[in-house]
């Protein structure tokens, strides 16, 4: 399969999503969504390990941030698109363990745009790095403030179309779940010009685990009452982003392998 094959098979897959999601019928927020099986509270701090458990997120994020601060973080990226989309990366991870704890203190609508939004913006930030990596860094650099825009977009139009009472997440899941699909399209049709490249594969397989975790919330507590799915989630989702940081930290560009 030719590059520009590939390129229009991408194409294809987030055309023919966008118009699948936009011929279904809008998406309101279920409100049991709010209803998370572990309620116990400890030390003061309601549903205690759903909050306490995005502190990864802000470790990680934090060692990434301070990784892209260091010299020889240049010798892992190559381009200045890719170190801006990775720092957005990282900051967005960062900020994702505020808004989250923030939401789990008392979930409900008001404060779920502040998880989503952080989210959405690592989501569109790492799709961006993997464009720059391995498609084109100059339409990696393009693309990066419409992605962010459309990304930041698809949180705020959920949040004010539930405000009028005709809540939509149809944008939302489109952007959270193609982002996913098409950054592990492009690492498997598209070669990466840096080592480790496979990892990200990992990584997202650990995403995916994530996703499992949440759907099965009640489950997984249900079975010891000792910790419950959602908590999992977030340090599933903690240990695939850890990955994407080893692989950015070990890896070399490929022209320079045997020398490492």
């Amino acid at each position: 399969m030719t590059r520009r094959v590939r390129i229009l098979v991408l194409a294809g897959w987030t055309l023919a999503a966008i118009v699948a999601t936009a011929l279904v019928p809008r998406i309101p927020q279920d409100q049991s969504y709010h209803n998370f099986a572990d309620h116990r509270a400890l030390i003061g701090v309601p549903n205690f390990l759903n909050v306490v458990s995005n502190i990864p997120f802000l470790i990680i994020g934090i060692s990434g941030l301070v990784f892209l601060t260091q010299s020889n973080s240049r010798k892992r990226l190559l381009t200045a698109p890719e170190r801006l989309a990775y720092v957005t990366f990282f900051l967005a991870v960062s900020l994702t363990c505020f808004g989250s704890a923030y939401y789990h203190l008392s979930p409900d609508n008001d404060r779920l745009v502040w998880d989503r939004l952080p989210m959405t913006i690592a989501f569109m930030s790492l799709l961006t790095c993997v464009i720059c990596e391995r498609i084109n860094a100059k339409a990696g650099l393009m693309l990066f403030t419409p992605l962010l825009m459309i990304g930041a977009g698809s949180v705020i139009y959920w949040y004010l179309s539930e405000a009028r009472g005709s809540g939509d997440l149809r944008p939302y899941v489109v952007v959270q779940f193609h982002s996913g699909l098409a950054i592990a399209l492009i690492a498997v049709m598209f070669r990466s010009r840096y080592t480790r490249g496979r990892e990200l594969l990992i990584a997202m397989g650990l995403y995916v685990l994530a996703k499992v975790f949440e759907v099965l919330d009640p489950v997984v507590f249900n079975l010891g009452r000792i910790v419950s799915g959602h908590t999992l989630k977030h340090l599933a989702a903690s240990v695939s982003i850890w990955c994407i940081l080893r692989m950015l930290v070990r890896r070399v560009p490929k022209k320079h392998a045997s020398e490492a």
